[in-house]
């Protein structure tokens, strides 16, 4: 990597990066909160790969995820899932975005919180709703009740959501605000620089 492509001395990107060493930063949530938005604008800011997990799933696998599911099912899905966040997690540092269910996998959380970051893009069932319903290939919301699919996901996924590192309120305002957000945040963790202290400086 030539100087030009790295963070300025300093700055609160070459501190996250300085810190992170090998690790990389994973983004976990539920379908729609922006994971893979977020995550390429926040790769870009800390000069590392995007990389988007159901995109290699479905690379390795040589079909879609819906065909995944079609026709070898969900735990089939998982498994390979898996492996793939483990193989990716072994090249870091990266900025990888995962699908909604990966993190409830124990050994998937066990795995990113050896080797990586975890953010959480926590956002409330009506964001993720209005989101959602914009595309039609989410497997899971294949139901008579996309609605209630996702309150019972919420449900089931918030308790474990907890246990990612940071938490980040993905809600209707700029991309780029998120992004600065979860910048701040993990200057903050990483480097052990507190919000008021951030606070003051941004004034």
């Amino acid at each position: 990597m030539s100087d030009a492509a790295l963070p300025i001395p300093g700055s609160p990107e070459a501190d996250i990066l300085s810190a992170l060493g090998a690790r990389s930063i994973v983004l976990v949530g539920m379908m729609g909160v922006g994971k893979s938005t977020i995550g390429r604008r926040m790769a870009a800011r800390l000069k590392l790969p995007f990389v988007d997990a159901d995109t290699e799933i479905e690379a390795a696998a040589g079909m879609t995820i819906p065909e995944i599911f079609e026709r070898h099912g969900e735990p089939h899905f998982r498994d390979g899932e898996a492996r793939v966040i483990a193989r990716l997690l072994d090249g870091g540092p990266i900025v990888l975005a995962t699908g909604g269910g990966a993190f409830m996998r124990e050994e998937t959380r066990a795995r990113i919180a050896a080797k990586a970051v975890s953010i959480w893009l926590k956002a409330d069932h009506d964001v993720i709703m209005r989101r959602v319903r914009r595309r039609a290939d989410r497997p899971l919301l294949q139901t008579a009740d996309p609605e209630g699919t996702v309150t019972r996901l919420l449900t089931e996924r918030e308790p474990v959501y907890r246990h990612a590192d940071l938490t980040i309120a993905s809600r209707d305002v700029p991309h780029d605000k998120i992004v600065e957000e979860c910048i701040e945040t993990l200057h903050a963790h990483l480097c052990g620089v507190p919000p008021a202290d951030l606070a003051s400086a941004v004034r």
